[in-house]
């Protein structure tokens, strides 16, 4: 059960009158252990910002881990910035961080509030600028200035946050025309995931072939639009539904953003597929060069089948929860090369052509020449309950949503 807290106007007043330039924030009792009490947003006193996060203590299933932890954070100095979110997605990742089966790890910390380190959930997602330190106004960063994260373990499902100008990445005004916050806080992973792996592994000519399972992910449908924008051709595989009609409507959707040919794993998997993959590709002679794999398992095996000699298998994800079984044939005769990609690993390495790519599919975006992906916006108002947000990730973790749910953040 999610819990909030709210700190006393004395104490707060009290910690401002003796330490008005602290850098940690206000403390607060454990999360787990205190009451709810009033929803009521707080005035801040002495420039300290009222916040709210959903956190955790340990690792474990969401529902059980997380609560909604309330506390206040100090003005800002020197390269210090203090942001307020605007969108921050739910994404596959933030769960599995969350259950500790993630590699990348969150922050665990005591600086807000609490006697025991937390960790905020959730690793996407763009913020507004609110106030800022002396430093950070002379690197250029004014109050409204919207920013990304610049790698994972920020903690992003939060109200407001303190952050250094080394956390985040600013996006400029002319990236920010024409966009919404959905669509900002949701392009630095998904879609550069796709725009990297299409880029960097192979160079793909016009009309040229790629072939992708978890097609109708984030990723799938941003490789779709950008292979459709860069006059690539695509093979795109989905998972089979019981329900045929479901089926063929999705396939529709995703011929519609611009995939050539769209077929269930099932059908992968069948007698036919050879023959079949040579009547796409003009008899054989038009080559598959790139795979794109999400899902591992035998889907993924037979998907590496269909591709050229001397093509590229480029694994980032594993949704199947099985390994990736490649025949030493593949690796002998065909000469294929299989990589791993993680797009918060390579954001670190190279954050100017992370910026550049965001700048890139938003521009896109702004063109329509990208579509976002379906999203379930999940309103987070400063009144908004603890339960009710915990019950919006559960039904992610359980599948109940159509489109990617995201937390849009009004009056906090």
């Amino acid at each position: 059960m999610a819990s909030t807290r709210t700190c006393p106007a004395s104490t707060l007043l009290r910690s401002a009158q003796s330490s008005p330039a602290r850098l940690h924030l206000l403390p607060r009792s454990p999360s787990k252990l205190s009451a709810p009490q009033s929803q009521k947003r707080r005035i801040s006193a002495y420039g300290y910002e009222q916040a709210k996060a959903l956190a955790f203590t340990d690792y474990g299933e969401p529902p059980s881990v997380l609560s909604l932890h309330s506390h206040s954070i100090s003005p800002p100095h020197g390269n210090l910035v203090t942001l307020r979110f605007l969108a921050s997605p739910i994404n596959p990742a933030d769960i599995n961080q969350t259950q500790g089966v993630y590699p990348s790890k969150p922050t665990f910390t005591t600086s807000l509030g609490t006697a025991s380190p937390i960790a905020v959930a959730g690793n996407e997602g763009v913020a507004e600028v609110i106030a800022l330190g002396d430093t950070a106004k002379r690197e250029g960063w004014q109050k409204g200035d919207w920013c990304l994260m610049k790698g994972p373990g920020f903690g992003t499902w939060r109200t407001h946050a303190a952050a250094t100008i080394s956390d985040i990445v600013k996006l400029e005004e002319r990236a920010r025309e024409g966009i919404s916050v959905v669509q900002a806080g949701t392009v630095s992973i998904n879609p550069c995931t796709a725009y990297r792996m299409l880029k960097d592994f192979v160079a793909l000519e016009e009309g040229q072939w790629f072939i992708q399972n978890g097609a109708n992910s984030g990723v799938g449908r941003a490789a779709i639009q950008l292979g459709r924008k860069w006059g690539l051709k695509s093979v795109n595989i989905i998972r089979g539904r019981e329900d045929k009609a479901k089926e063929e409507a999705l396939k529709k959707e995703l011929r519609e953003l611009g995939a050539d040919v769209v077929i269930t794993d099932a059908e992968l998997q069948g007698q036919g597929i050879r023959e079949a993959a040579k009547e796409w590709t003009n008899g054989g002679r038009e080559k598959i060069r790139l795979a794109l794999n999400c899902v591992n398992g035998k889907a993924a095996t037979a998907m590496a089948k269909l591709l050229d000699s001397g093509a590229h298998f480029v694994t980032y994800g594993a949704m199947s929860k099985q390994p990736l079984t490649v025949p030493a044939s593949m690796l002998i005769f065909k000469n294929l090369h299989f990589h791993g990609f993680w797009v918060s690993k390579w954001a670190a390495r190279f954050p100017e052509e992370k910026k550049r790519t965001v700048e890139d599919v938003l521009d896109m975006t702004r063109k329509g020449e990208f579509r976002d992906m379906p999203v379930d916006e999940i309103k987070w108002e400063w009144e908004t309950k603890g339960e009710d947000l915990i019950g919006k990730v559960k039904d992610t973790l359980e599948g109940y949503r159509e489109g990617k749910g995201v937390f849009v953040f009004g009056k906090t």
